[in-house]
């Protein structure tokens, strides 16, 4: 990757429980956990995709609101 920054989509996670968990994997070679935040019931949170961040993983019921639609976990 160049020096520039990667400045990918947003996307938006609504907790529908308390507890969710949002953990970031890493872009490269080996993807590896990077970063893990907890939501609980109704927090929101934004998120980009970026240099270092190629996919998310999400545990728990949530709403994840993306350019291509809207998924529920719970389904």
């Amino acid at each position: 990757m160049s020096s520039e920054t990667v400045h990918g989509d947003y996307f938006v996670i609504k907790a529908k429980e308390n507890g969710v968990h949002v953990i970031g994997l890493t872009r490269g070679h080996d993807t590896r956990f990077h970063h893990t935040e907890k939501l609980d019931k109704g927090e929101v949170m934004i998120a980009q995709f970026t240099e270092h961040t190629s996919a998310v993983k999400i545990r728990g019921k949530a709403t994840v609101i993306t350019r291509f639609g809207t998924v529920d976990t719970d389904e």
